[in-house]
């Protein structure tokens, strides 16, 4: 019996990896310029999407075949459409539309961090000299609340039915670094008996209280403004959101703020985390995992974060006992810890 033909060493994934940018760069220029929306109106040739958005029809076929070939568009003949994802994601007329987090997605204040990577690694963190992401008042968090809310409605109204299905009794909740505010909001709007306390810095704060206010809500809608670090929380909360806010620190640091967490819940009180969760070898799901580098080059020592891992930080902290849950259709996972 033969054996089985041995692959031949290819360059192909080198080339395509160190020619991502182009891709980048081609799909930020798609949606400055409504490619996706003028092919969802009805404009089809490349001809007909160039005058729609007024670039050359040469710029314009070259950038539409580059993105059916990585995938954003459909061709046939010489006609382009949208695929389901880019209709549903990337058509302005959508009301899931993410054009929009571009803005903080690919801010320089963020990508920044990566023209020098060699040296994040070799400083392991952030070469910011101010803390990255995490320092104090940082402004790209108003631009985050701002941007990146069409992606989080989805997401934070399954953890709201998640943590709170029955929605049938008052509930206190306390969200920390509320940012655009939709999680809490989400808690408001999925059970009328819900009161909502929102932390953050004072400038993201006014953009969570538009929101509320938008969604009905502001009179079940309150504010302590600062650091989680340094305020006072109150206590008596039967629910604490973490939302995307623990793979900022390192392990200690998580556990001091874990600690003020505990004891801010009244009696079977729940924190309730929503994180990217590699699996234990810490390579997969893929997503997940490789957010762990967005927080070597943005933070000073934060981590994307195995369930083990945030397991034995909330019981550090004092916590009874964590369970983690899938948030389908996301690639983040819920980790709800008991008092």
């Amino acid at each position: 019996m033969s054996s089985p033909a041995t692959q031949q060493p290819s360059p192909q994934l080198f080339f395509q990896t160190i020619n991502a940018y182009q891709r980048t760069e081609a799909l930020k220029a798609a949606i400055e310029l409504e490619v996706f929306t003028a092919i969802g109106e009805g404009n089809t040739t490349a001809s007909e999407i160039a005058k729609r958005c007024e670039t050359s029809e040469r710029g314009m076929r070259i950038l539409c075949d580059y993105l059916c070939i990585v995938g954003f568009l459909n061709k046939e003949g010489t006609g382009y459409s949208l695929t389901q994802d880019s209709g549903v994601f990337l058509d302005k007329r959508s009301p899931a539309y993410l054009g929009g987090a571009t803005e903080f997605i690919s801010t320089e204040k963020l990508t920044d961090n990566f023209k020098n990577f060699a040296e994040v690694v070799r400083k392991g963190g952030s070469l910011d000299a101010e803390g990255g992401f995490v320092s104090p008042e940082n402004p790209i968090w108003v631009k985050f609340a701002r941007a990146m809310a069409p992606m989080i409605a989805m997401p934070a109204q399954l953890l709201a039915k998640l943590a709170d299905p029955a929605a049938d009794r008052k509930l206190k909740v306390l969200d920390i670094a509320a940012g655009h505010g939709f999680f809490g909001i989400a808690f408001a709007t999925n059970n009328k008996q819900a009161e909502i306390v929102a932390l953050d810095w004072a400038r993201v704060l006014e953009v969570a209280k538009e929101n509320a206010a938008r969604a009905g809500v502001a009179d079940r809608y309150s504010t302590i403004e600062g650091s989680a670090f340094d305020v006072e929380y109150g206590s008596g909360y039967d629910l604490v959101l973490l939302t995307n806010f623990l793979h900022h620190f390192d392990p200690p640091t998580c556990e001091m703020l874990l600690r003020k967490v505990h004891a801010s819940l009244g009696e079977g009180g729940r924190a309730v985390t929503l994180e990217f969760v590699p699996n234990e070898d810490r390579i997969s799901p893929p997503d997940a995992a490789a957010f762990s580098v967005m927080m070597l080059g943005t933070t000073p020592s934060g981590d994307a974060y195995t369930f083990s891992e945030l397991q034995r930080m909330f019981a550090n902290a004092g916590f009874a006992r964590s369970e983690i849950h899938e948030l389908q259709p996301t690639i983040q996972q819920v980790v709800i810890s008991q008092k």
